[in-house]
């Protein structure tokens, strides 16, 4: 008669039902404080708003509060405003992303050959990364304006500006000016994380074409940009979310305005959340922009799994 190893387990675990019970959940007991803190900080919120989404929730209102169905979405699908933040919020997005992901790639290239100060430069490469938004929103606006700042004055003696004027107030180039202190602010970002990835790039893949007689655009096309590539997915959907959300230039430079030429999706959220105080369309605003970037999320990880898998 033969005695299985699970039966010879059993009999010689004779710990106590409650230490066992306790060497169990044991695990799970270490990372309660971070699920309960991930829970309380993030969960609870996200649930909470979006249950505003289907409530009239007005804080001028004492008699909202109710329950009210899909009338937000309803009332969003024929909002002019909405849609035109939503153009704005793609042409400040992309024109933002991409700009600072041009910049960022060149001063990666630049830091990562070696010269004297290499060090001091990369770190202060990375200064404005640590400038505070709101800080660095007012400094431009400054630099915006032909009373204080240099920027019109620059441009009207290159010839682009007719006479130094604050192109903040002009509906057809007021955008260009969170843009560009988005920008700079950003470029830090894709810099430091591109230098990180080309600093992984083994240099004897360089050697070797060089050795083979290719040219610096060749070793570019074909070492430094397919190992760069899921790198370049990742930052690229992590700036992208970043900056459809990022509203703090944007209402600190120009409120939106003129003329709503500046409103994007997030400052829209805030101005109707915090100037109008309707929260319950505010909701509904920010549900939408979530489930687009959602979305945009998913097919950026389908591309950059594509690209690992096809190396």
């Amino acid at each position: 008669m033969t005695i299985s190893a699970d039966t010879l387990d059993m009999r010689r675990d004779r710990r106590p039902w409650l230490r066992r019970l306790a060497d169990a959940s044991e695990p799970y007991l270490y990372s309660a404080p971070s699920l309960i803190l991930i829970i309380a900080v993030m969960l609870v919120p996200l649930t909470l708003g979006v249950s505003y989404a289907f409530r009239d929730i007005q804080l001028l209102n004492p008699f909202s509060g109710g329950f009210i169905g899909l009338d937000h979405f309803r009332e969003l699908a024929g909002d002019p405003a909405f849609y035109g933040a939503l153009r704005n919020t793609l042409w400040w997005t992309g024109a933002s992303v991409v700009l600072q992901f041009v910049f960022g790639l060149i001063l990666a290239l630049l830091l990562d050959k070696p010269f004297p100060g290499r060090a001091i430069a990369q770190a202060l490469v990375f200064l404005p990364w640590a400038v505070p938004s709101f800080l660095a929103g007012l400094n431009w606006a400054w630099l915006f304006n032909p009373v204080i700042g240099p920027i019109p004055h620059w441009l009207f003696g290159l010839g682009l500006m007719h006479e130094p004027g604050n192109i903040l107030s002009d509906p057809n180039y007021a955008m260009w000016g969170p843009i560009v202190a988005n920008v700079w602010w950003g470029i830090p970002f894709f810099a430091i994380t591109l230098l990180a990835a080309l600093q992984a790039i083994p240099r004897d893949l360089y050697e070797a074409a060089s050795i083979d007689g290719a040219g610096w655009f060749q070793r570019f096309r074909s070492i430094t940009l397919p190992f760069l590539a899921p790198t370049i997915a990742i930052t690229v959907l992590l700036r992208t979310v970043w900056i459809s959300n990022f509203a703090d230039l944007i209402v600190v430079m120009t409120n939106g305005g003129p003329a709503d030429r500046t409103q994007i999706v997030a400052s829209y959220i805030f101005t109707t959340a915090f100037k109008r105080l309707d929260f319950g369309y505010a909701s509904a605003i920010a549900l939408v922009l979530l489930v687009l970037l959602l979305a945009y999320s998913m097919l950026i990880i389908l591309l950059r799994q594509t690209l690992l898998n096809k190396d």
